[in-house]
């Protein structure tokens, strides 16, 4: 994943060279992970032997406020060329998919614990066939029916 300033300056060069915004769709979105990316990666921990926590906390910083000035500039360019209704729709559709691929992700989830119940539910029953088939062999060999 690339750093916002540079998924921004792409943005911003091809606005300069004249594409439409609808052309760079694919730049756009990717100036949005990398954004969503230095937010989350604020969130996480990161521990790292060669570096003190004042120093990751710095570069975490930092990273974080690039994006939101790059946002905030994507901002800014979109609005002077589509209008502030334009950057609120795309507002919206953001938060829209954010909200779907959460939702998928806790369907994927889903699916996956339901998978592993069935997979465990016919070990069980294999194991349960087996114990039962050896024991009936075993009272059959007792009884003198069959000889091993």
């Amino acid at each position: 994943m690339i750093d916002p300033l540079t998924a921004f300056a792409i943005i911003k060069s091809g606005i300069s060279a004249g594409k439409q915004l609808t052309s760079m769709t694919k730049d756009i979105a990717g100036f949005f992970d990398s954004v969503d990316g230095a937010k989350a990666k604020h969130k996480k921990k990161k521990s790292s032997v060669f570096s003190s926590s004042n120093e990751e906390a710095m570069d975490t910083f930092m990273r974080q406020q690039q994006a939101v000035d790059c946002e905030e500039q994507l901002r800014e360019l979109i609005t002077q060329t589509r209008g502030i209704s334009q950057w609120r729709v795309l507002q919206n559709l953001r938060r829209e998919i954010r909200i779907e691929r959460k939702e998928q992700a806790r369907l994927d989830v889903i699916a996956r614990e339901e998978k592993q119940q069935a997979v465990l539910l016919i070990v069980l029953v294999v194991i349960l066939f087996g114990v039962f088939a050896g024991a009936a062999c075993a009272y059959l060999w007792w009884l003198g029916i069959i000889d091993f």
